[in-house]
């Protein structure tokens, strides 16, 4: 007793000074010693705590002193003290307060309670040094359990010693305060219970931001990794549960605000804090929310409130969207349903709205249990679900291109969780439209959205569309749209590598999927000719397909067990299935389908450069020669099983000609004695199957026999694979088959296309047969001068029979008679036959066996195809009177096919003709020897490119070809030769390319898109931007650019004349395409180059406006300037669009990036103070020739205005004249097209004449629309003006006067007698935009 009465007194002694301090200086009450808190607390922690209390206050009465008059000390000690101080003394006063007959209502008050929450905050704000440590105070160790301390041997003072040492001294000292922490936290949850805070509302809303912080703020401070972390966060919760509590007010009201106060934790990115928020939620819902309808409805309106304050930025609003979806889940099923059609509504909100509902709708869909009501009996339609889906769909259409992709992204997501189950088929077609077509674009609602959207002007949403699709292909059951297809395929040559991919992962899924023929032939047509990606994993990829989707497909229907039980079938079985489709059940999957496109022209060069890279890396297996054999085989037997006779019998499309690729690399796969039983069948019935002379010289596709095209097709490919396995070949079959090659080819009967597959395999077959290569060369050679010699013969003789036909068509003689006559012309249409035959033998030989002896040939053919030249030298040479071209066109386009194949194997020779085969070009009027001398004209420049170099302007004029054929034909050589570097981008090349981009074709425009999106864009970058001025002078054919007076007939065709819709529609879709290749400083330089090179210079009289082609560039120009593509969006951070093209993007390049920025604003800034001089003054000009020009450089200027406000803006304020003049004119503009509006809507709707004239208008008619017109010209004139000004007000109209230019008021004045001749205007803006430096490089293409 002796102890707790030293204590007592001690406390009471500290308790005076305190109080002796305070009424003597007037300040507040000075903080409680370590000392006396420590006392206090051993009298509140002793068994006989009440006694010892009730004399404490007894003694306290004694000396004049309150019971309240303990708070003040304690309070300041929590407000100013150290920590230990300040948690002391925390303590201290909830211990009083839960002593048994304690004065609670005296001792609490709101202030204190503050001061006791602000303690905890500065506790874990301000830890001492090395309390982040990772220790966790032990679970036994509570402030409450101290013991009691020992009586000192002497009072201790309050001083600064006493103060100084509680806070350092190192790991005991930080345990200390870690246990006096949750000692605090315990007690404050106790205090709770005695405490009603219903009075107190305001520290009720103090106590849970208090709670609800400490989470975060312990974390920061112990760290993620404490071990204290979770018994903290449950000792948080109690404390939050017990404020839950109906004696601390309504409980709907505490629970809205403890929710809105647990937002920022919930929304966070630290794991711990909204882990803690979470569970808390999800337990208020599951519990209390159950039974209690005002914390129901604060629980379902938590996740409204989420979406307000979900963050922007992809990352965090994704941890929103998630936290959400946890909390929705333990909802009851209304509630949900309920935050569903909320989810919808919001959908169609502001752009931050939407993206939101764009991915909670995905997660609603994905985690919510049933979606569709299947397990109910109520229709899908009715279901949220169905509702949620449809939303998402529109969501796809979106004005943004990020809420687009989004929408897209998950729609291919759900749509890949839906069609799991069987079940959701059905109502995934429902929903999104499948076989409901629209009666005007005769398409479904699905078939259009995806059309629209693979064609996209944002690369992401192109992507998410392509990955839809391929999503889509379980659920289209076979109803692949033919549109959506051919967009998937145009998406394979898109410029972007990532979207090219999606297009062949897309497009492959559907050919896995389904094997209908628009399939095959889309995949076949757009996939294997991306073996020439400039992408090396694209090249990879094609060739993994090709062996995934063809390659093996193949050699699985080849080698199915099948096959050899297909002669099982009884005959009438046989006669009732037909011979195709027992040929179809055989090989399913499209596999005979697959065969017969690949020898489509487009896809046979694809293949076989897939087939040849993939021999190459040894990727081929034998199996897939063993299967073609047996495709063979299986149709041969197939067609005798019906009793067919073989001459009518053709291989499967395609078969050989797959086998003739693979044998290359798998020649020990290819059996013998197969190849040799179809060589002898083909040589045998061949010659029934032959064409007919006149037939081959016609080139009527329509008037041959396709089973004779089969036979020579199929030849081919057989002497192609025999020449690959040439060196298996017994040495006796490889003698006689040498001999018949040989024999066939002195015949010069052969079919055209069969010349140089016999030729080339008789070499091969000399070569890889002989001992040596000198005896190969011997023998090549030998073969080669008897072939050479029998053609000449016959080439004389048909040269001395065509003259001898002229000499007697000259002489004056009775007709025959019609029998003779026209066993005459069949005698010669078959010696005209031979002759080519024997003319395309020699070009053949020429390319086997180079240093053949042409003495004797090359007189012949030049005399032929310099037959019926004016030139007299050349009139006297030995030949045919008559011109060869006009009696014998194939034998003239084929003497000079020849011609050009001699020239290629000699060097001296080349130069001689190469003048005779251009001018040929030039002047003739058949296109397949145009056509032809296109290629020949490329193989020179590839052999001989400086020969030709001096050509090529001559050779573009093809790209004009009235022919099609002629015009492609010449599009991909040369650029080939200029991805090659064998012929350079410079002169009118590159000019004379861009009429490609509006060619007729749609195949030509489709490889200049992909030419000058893809190749050039990465091989030449400057091209399109220090060409582009000229562009516009060249396609208006307008010379004003280079001085010249003259027209220039030769480029006039190679231009896009006249103001006519059409015309214009051309030359833009050539500017916005050259606009999209430029980057950003190039679009700031070309609309400087524009201002200063065109609208400078029409100003200046250096454009004449008086000729159609100035005023059509000036039209161009002022179109261009206004135009999107050329204009810089300003970096906005908070729009939609930018963060959908960067919110995959890192940060690491934010600072380079606002350093761009800055330097663009400057530019722009500049651009724009010398552009609108210009304007002005070329405005006036145009007023004065009361130009229709004016027009189009009042819309430009009102674009421009809009578009660069900022930058206007100073202009505008710095000089308030111009700011009248514009508004002024802007007013009139508008007036005046309103107008015209107005008289054209009054016309249409029927006079009185009903002629529809604005002339019929009545004066009454006309003074309305004049003043509705007014009205809303000045309304525009206001709109723009404002925003420009940024908020500073356009003048009254009153206030407007006719405007002058404080520039050029004194030279307007007079010096025409008002005529309104442009004035002489200051020549220092000019001259420096002339001087203005241009962005060129110096390895400019």
């Amino acid at each position: 007793m002796e102890e707790e009465q030293e204590l007592l007194s001690r406390i009471l002694a500290d308790l005076e000074e305190a109080r002796d301090s305070n009424s003597s200086s007037h300040t507040p009450s000075p903080p409680l010693s370590r000392s006396t808190l420590l006392d206090l607390q051993s009298i509140l922690n002793a068994d006989d705590a009440a006694d010892l209390l009730d004399q404490f206050f007894s003694r306290l009465s004694s000396k004049s002193l309150s019971p309240s008059s303990l708070l003040p000390p304690l309070t300041s000690a929590m407000d100013s003290g150290p920590i230990s101080i300040s948690l002391l003394s925390s303590q201290a006063y909830l211990s009083l307060l839960l002593c048994p007959n304690s004065p609670v209502f005296t001792l609490f008050n709101p202030m204190w309670f503050l001061s006791l929450l602000r303690s905890l905050r500065r506790a874990l704000k301000n830890p001492p040094p090395g309390v982040q440590g990772d220790d966790p105070p032990s679970s036994s160790g509570r402030a409450g359990g101290l013991k009691r301390k020992k009586a000192r041997g002497g009072r201790n003072t309050r001083g600064k010693n006493d103060d100084e040492d509680e806070d350092g001294g190192g790991g005991e000292s930080q345990v200390r305060n870690a246990k006096l922490f949750y000692s605090v936290l315990e007690k404050l949850g106790s205090v709770l219970d005695l405490i009603h805070l219903s009075r107190f509302p305001d520290s009720l809303k103090s106590l849970v931001q208090t709670v609800v912080e400490i989470p975060v703020l312990a974390s920061e401070t112990l760290g993620s990794s404490s071990g204290s972390s979770t018994g903290l966060e449950n000792l948080c919760s109690r404390i939050l549960n017990r404020v839950l509590k109906p004696e601390h007010g309504d409980q709907g009201e505490t629970a809205a605000e403890l929710l809105k106060s647990l937002t920022p934790l919930i929304l966070s990115v630290k794991s711990h804090s909204r882990s803690f928020a979470l569970g808390f939620v999800k337990n208020l819902v599951t519990g209390l929310a159950r039974r209690i309808e005002g914390v129901n409805k604060a629980c379902v309106n938590l996740p409204r409130y989420l979406v307000t304050k979900a963050p922007e930025k992809a990352e965090p609003r994704g941890l929103a969207v998630e936290a959400i979806i946890d909390i929705v889940k333990v909802m009851e099923v209304n509630d949900q349903i309920v935050f569903v059609e909320y989810v919808v509504k919001m959908s169609e909100g502001k752009a931050n709205l939407r993206i939101l509902a764009v991915d909670l709708m995905l997660n609603l869909l994905l985690l919510l249990k049933d979606p569709f009501g299947l397990s109910s009996d109520c229709e899908p339609e009715g279901s949220w679900g169905f509702k949620c889906f449809e939303a998402l769909i529109q969501r796809c259409s979106d004005s943004s291109a990020l809420i687009r992709a989004r929408g897209l992204s998950n729609l291919a997501q759900l749509v890949g969780f839906l069609s799991s189950d069987d079940r959701n088929h059905a109502v995934l077609r429902r929903a999104m439209g499948f076989g409901e077509v629209n009666m005007e674009k005769g398409e479904s609602r699905i078939d259009d959205l995806l059309r629209r959207r693979c064609m996209d002007e944002k690369s992401n949403v192109r992507r998410a569309a392509l990955l839809l699709v391929s999503k889509l292909t379980a659920i289209f059951g076979g109803n692949l749209d033919g549109i959506v297809l051919r967009t998937m395929g145009m998406a394979c040559s898109d410029p972007l590598v990532s979207i090219r991919k999606a297009a062949i992962s897309a497009l492959s899924q559907a050919f896995r999927t389904y094997s209908d023929e628009i399939v095959i032939t889309e995949w076949l047509h757009c996939v294997p000719r991306l073996i020439a990606d400039n992408e090396t994993s694209i090249q990879e990829e094609c060739e993994n397909l090709f062996l995934e989707l063809v390659l093996d497909r193949v050699s699985k229907a080849g080698s199915d067990p099948r096959l050899h039980n297909a002669s099982s079938l009884s005959h009438s079985e046989s006669h009732k299935i037909g011979v195709d489709r027992k040929m179809e059940l055989l090989f399913p999957d499209g596999v005979l389908l697959i065969l017969k496109t690949i020898c489509d022209g487009e896809v046979t060069p694809w293949v076989k450069k897939i087939c040849s890279s993939l021999g190459k890396k040894e990727r081929l297996k034998d199996v897939i020669a063993s299967s073609l054999q047996n495709i063979i085989r299986t149709s041969e037997s197939n067609w005798l099983s019906h009793s067919m006779p073989i001459d009518k019998w053709t291989a499967p499309a395609g078969a050989w000609l797959l086998l003739s690729e693979v044998s290359a690399h798998l020649s020990d796969a290819v059996d013998w004695k197969f190849l040799h039983h179809h060589w002898r069948l083909l040589d045998k019935f061949g010659a029934a199957n032959e064409f007919d002379p006149e037939e081959d010289l016609t080139h009527d596709e329509g008037n041959k026999n396709s089973n004779s095209v089969a036979w020579v097709g199929d030849r081919v490919f057989l002497l192609q694979t025999i020449s690959n396995v040439s060196e298996k070949l017994p040495l006796e079959p490889a003698a006689d088959l040498a001999y018949n090659l040989l024999k066939r080819i002195e015949d010069f009967n052969m079919h055209s296309t069969e010349v140089n597959a016999h030729v080339k395999a008789l070499r091969t077959i000399c070569k890889r047969n002989a001992q040596h290569p000198a005896e190969a060369e011997t023998m090549v050679s030998k073969w080669v001068q008897e072939v050479l010699s029998e053609a000449v013969n016959i080439l004389e003789n048909y040269m001395d029979e065509s003259l001898r036909t002229n000499n007697d068509n000259s002489l004056l003689t009775p007709p025959r008679s019609g029998i003779r006559k026209s066993k005459r012309a069949a005698a010669a249409s078959r010696q005209l036959a031979e002759t080519v035959n024997a003319v395309q033998t020699i070009g053949s030989l020429v390319l086997v066996y180079p240093s053949a002896d042409m003495s004797d040939v090359i007189p012949l053919l030049y005399t032929i195809i310099t037959s019926g030249n004016s030139d007299p030298k050349l009139s006297k040479l030995p030949g045919p009177v008559v011109p060869v071209k006009e009696t014998a066109p194939s034998l003239y386009i084929q003497a000079w096919l020849t011609m050009g194949k001699i020239c290629l194997a000699d060097g001296k020779l080349v130069k001689n003709y190469i003048p005779l085969f251009v001018q040929e070009l030039e002047k003739s009027d058949l296109a397949p020897l145009r056509n032809n001398l296109v290629v020949t004209m490329a193989d020179f420049c590839v052999r001989y490119t400086a020969l030709v170099d001096c050509y090529i302007p001559k050779i573009t004029k093809c790209l004009r070809d009235p022919c099609e054929l002629v015009r492609r034909q010449t599009f991909i050589l040369l650029s080939r030769l200029l991805q090659r570097d064998y012929v350079k981008w410079r002169g009118v090349l590159f000019l004379r390319f861009l009429l490609a981009l509006v060619d007729e074709s749609e195949k030509i425009r489709q490889l200049a898109d992909f030419l000058f999106s893809n190749i050039l864009k990465v091989k030449a970058p400057l091209l399109a931007y220090n060409s582009f001025v000229e562009a516009v002078f060249v396609l208006n054919d307008c010379n004003a650019h280079t001085g010249s007076k003259n027209t220039r007939t030769e480029d006039s065709q190679f231009s896009i004349r006249g103001n006519d819709e059409s015309s214009r529609s051309k030359r833009m879709h050539i500017y916005v395409s050259l606009l999209k290749q430029m980057a950003p400083e190039h679009l700031l330089a070309t609309f400087a180059k524009l201002c200063s090179e065109i609208l400078a210079a029409a100003s200046d009289g250096m454009l004449k406006l008086d000729d159609i082609t100035g005023q059509a560039v000036l039209q161009d120009a002022f179109q261009v300037l206004a135009c999107k593509e050329i204009r810089i969006q300003p970096a906005r951070g908070s729009t939609a669009d930018d963060a959908g093209e960067e919110e995959s993007s890192g940060g690491d390049g934010n600072g380079m990036s606002a350093k761009g920025r800055a330097i663009t604003q400057a530019i722009r800034k500049s651009l724009i103070q010398n552009t609108i001089p210009i304007f002005i003054e070329l405005k006036r000009l145009l007023e004065s020739k009361n130009s229709p020009l004016i027009g189009s450089l009042m819309e430009c200027l009102r674009v421009l205005l809009k578009d660069y406000k900022n930058e206007i803006d100073e202009i505008l304020i710095a000089d308030k004249q111009l700011q009248k003049e514009l508004a002024y004119d802007m007013q009139r503009y508008e007036a005046a097209k309103a107008k015209c509006a107005a008289a054209y809507e009054s016309a249409a709707s029927g006079g009185p004449c009903g002629t529809g004239g604005a002339g019929f208008l009545s004066p009454k008619d006309k003074r309305v629309a004049s003043a509705v017109a007014d009205k809303a010209a000045e309304v525009t004139a206001r709109s723009v003006l404002r925003e420009v000004n940024s908020g500073v007000p356009t003048p009254p109209l009153s206030a407007i006067s006719v405007p002058k230019l404080k520039m050029t008021a004194d030279a307007t004045v007079g010096k025409s007698g008002g005529s309104g001749l442009p004035s002489a205007r200051s020549a220092e803006v000019l001259e420096s935009l002339r001087r203005r430096q241009t962005f060129m490089s110096d390895d400019d293409s």
